[in-house]
């Protein structure tokens, strides 16, 4: 009797472990596969911008941690003299250096990288935009005005500067080249007299990395 019970038991009754079972096993490969495939990113991501190894460091330029914002009351004058807020620059990425109008020989060397590195860039180049800060407002010798027209030339406060800008131990703002992100924060630093192909590299993975930000000018 107990046999012909269980021969008459309907298939539905015996099947459901087994089908159960197999879904299981196909969602948890389905979410296996996405893990190996996101893995990478995430950790590109962590190595850049959270763990940072300094034995193994991938940006020649020093992060300046934490990010400083460009201050809100740090008023400029234009190439005509009119007062702006440098924080009207934002939305692009900025390589700001700081010297006297005067330029003296380091001066317009640093200009010549930032406008070379910045042509490096190709079609990334109308990201970013070169920015000299001149903490004094006496003429600007005419062969750099030549030279480098597609620079800001800007008149700011040297105090104002120094007050926002980070120099490496034993140098002056005016010794380095700067980057600042497209919100505003002051985020890498260049050491003094620095590798234009290795600024190049820093910037290129930079303009990569964060393709939303940094609008053409």
């Amino acid at each position: 009797m107990d046999s012909l019970t269980d021969s008459n038991r309907s298939p539905s009754s015996q099947d459901p472990q087994p089908v159960r079972g197999s879904w299981n096993r196909g969602r948890w490969m389905l979410l296996l596969i996405i893990g190996i495939c996101v893995a990478p990113v995430i950790a590109s991501y962590l190595t850049y911008y959270v763990i940072k190894p300094r034995g193994g460091m991938t940006n020649y330029g020093e992060l300046v941690e934490p990010q400083r914002p460009i201050p809100p009351d740090l008023h400029v004058q234009d190439e005509q003299g009119k007062d702006m807020l440098l924080s009207t620059l934002t939305g692009q990425w900025l390589m700001v250096a700081v010297n006297p109008s005067a330029c003296d020989d380091a001066c317009a060397q640093k200009l010549y990288f930032m406008r070379q590195v910045r042509l490096t860039q190709g079609a990334e180049r109308e990201r970013v935009r070169t920015v000299w800060l001149r903490t004094d407002a006496d003429p600007v010798p005419d062969k750099v005005l030549k030279a480098y027209g597609g620079t800001r030339m800007l008149v700011a406060d040297p105090a104002a500067v120094a007050g926002w800008l980070q120099a490496a131990p034993g140098t002056q703002d005016t010794d380095h080249i700067y980057l600042v992100d497209p919100n505003g924060n002051l985020m890498m630093r260049f050491p003094k007299n620095p590798d234009p192909s290795k600024m190049k590299s820093d910037l290129s993975k930079l303009l990569k990395i964060n393709t939303g930000l940094g609008k053409p000018s």
